[in-house]
C-alpha cells in the first residue's frame, strides 16, 4: 500500500495562515505526512512570502500528533549541516520521532545570488554534499566526539547534547535522480530515497539500481524506504480538471492543444497525477506496482482547501 502525503513550494507564497490552515487540513483528513521545499524565493520573479522552513517545521511539530514531516530538501549550500543536524533532532524529538530530514545540493541560482551564498558548479555542490552528509550523520549517529577535516567543513571533537531520543536521530532522506552521483550517495548514507518525477518503469529501473548499490555498500536494499516526489493536478469532475490544466505553463508547440492532449502531456511526459479521483488512484497505482512505498504530492494551490478536502475524500479510500 503507497502512502500518500502533501508537498508544498514554501517560496511559493506561504504565510502563516495558509501554513496552519494546511496543517490542520492534512492532519485531519488522513494524509500520511507534509512536506515543504526550502527557499528564499523562486527561481524566476516575482517574489513571494516564503516561511523559514525550521521555524515553520517548529510549530507543524507541536500542533500536529499523526503525521510525518520535514524538509524537501534543505540545501546544504546554505544551510550549514552541524546546524542543521542539530535542529532536525530537535524536531524530532519535540514531534515524537516524525521528523524525516530531506537534503540536497542545492540547485537555483538566483536565491543564492540574492542573498549572498555560494553555490558553485555541479562537482562543487556534491562534494558539499557528501561532506555535509558525513558530517550529519556523523553527528546523529555516533556517541562519540566527531573529529571532521574536510574541504567545507572541520569540527574538532563535537557532541551534540542532547543526544537524540530516537537511536540515530531523524532518517536521512536524499533527494535526487542521478545514478552516478546521488544513488551512491543514498547508498551510503540514506534512510529514504526520493525520486523526483519519473515515470513507473524509470522508477522501477532506479530502484533496482539502488538495490545494487546497498549490496556493494553492505546495507540490505530494505534499508532505504522507496519515495516519489510529483506534482498533482486534481479535479472533482473532468470540467474541473480541465480548468486547472488550462492554469498550467506549456511549451510554445502545444499552444491551441485540447484539454485532452495537455493531460496526456502532462502525465506521459511530464509524469505528474493529473485527473478525476478514477485517474488519479490508477496512476498511483502504477506507481506502487512499480515500488514506491510514498508519494510526496506537490499541491501547489494553497489556498484550495476544499480541493485537497476532495481529494482525500475521492481518492485515499480506494488506496
Amino acid at each position: 500500500m503507497v502512502a500518500i502525503s502533501i508537498m508544498i513550494e514554501g517560496q511559493d507564497g506561504l504565510t502563516w495562515p495558509r501554513w496552519k490552515r494546511l496543517i490542520a487540513e492534512v492532519e485531519a483528513l488522513g494524509f500520511a505526512g507534509l512536506y515543504r521545499s526550502d527557499h528564499f524565493t523562486n527561481a524566476e520573479p516575482p517574489d513571494k512570502e516564503s516561511l523559514e522552513l525550521i521555524v515553520a517545521l517548529t510549530y507543524l511539530a507541536d500542533h500536529t500528533r499523526r503525521i510525518r514531516f520535514g524538509s524537501l530538501v534543505a540545501p546544504l549550500s546554505f544551510r550549514h549541516p552541524t546546524l542543521l543536524a542539530r535542529q532536525a533532532a530537535a524536531l524530532d524529538d519535540l514531534s515524537g520521532g516524525r521528523m524525516i530530514l530531506g537534503v540536497g545540493a542545492g540547485w537555483q541560482d538566483r536565491e543564492h545570488t540574492l542573498f549572498g551564498h555560494a553555490l558553485g558548479d555541479i562537482p562543487t555542490r556534491m562534494a558539499r554534499l557528501e561532506e555535509g552528509l558525513e558530517v550529519i550523520t556523523r553527528l546523529l549517529r555516533s556517541d562519540d566526539p566527531v573529529t571532521y577535516e574536510g574541504r567545507f567543513y572541520q569540527l574538532r571533537g563535537a557532541t551534540l547534547l542532547p543526544r537524540p531520543e530516537r537511536r540515530g536521530g531523524p532518517p536521512i532522506m536524499i533527494g535526487g535522480n542521478g545514478p552516478k552521483r546521488t544513488l551512491p550517495l543514498v547508498a551510503r548514507y540514506a534512510d529514504v530515497w526520493n525520486a523526483l518525477g519519473l515515470a513507473p518503469d524509470e522508477y522501477r529501473e532506479r530502484s533496482a539500481a539502488l538495490d545494487g548499490l546497498l549490496r556493494a555498500a553492505g546495507r540490505p536494499p530494505g534499508a532505504v524506504r522507496r519515495t516519489m516526489m510529483t506534482a498533482l493536478l486534481f479535479g472533482r469532475d473532468r470540467a474541473a480538471v480541465e480548468r486547472r490544466v488550462l492554469r498550467e505553463p506549456y511549451p510554445p508547440e502545444l499552444a491551441g492543444k485540447s484539454p485532452e492532449a495537455l493531460i496526456a502531456y502532462l502525465r506521459d511526459e511530464r509524469y505528474r497525477i493529473v485527473g478525476t479521483a478514477d485517474m488519479a488512484a490508477e496512476q498511483i497505482a502504477s506507481y506502487a506496482a512499480a515500488g514506491v512505498e510514498e508519494l510526496m504530492l506537490q499541491w501547489l494551490e494553497l489556498d484550495d482547501v476544499e480541493g485537497l478536502r476532495a481529494f482525500a475524500e475521492q481518492v485515499l479510500p480506494r488506496l
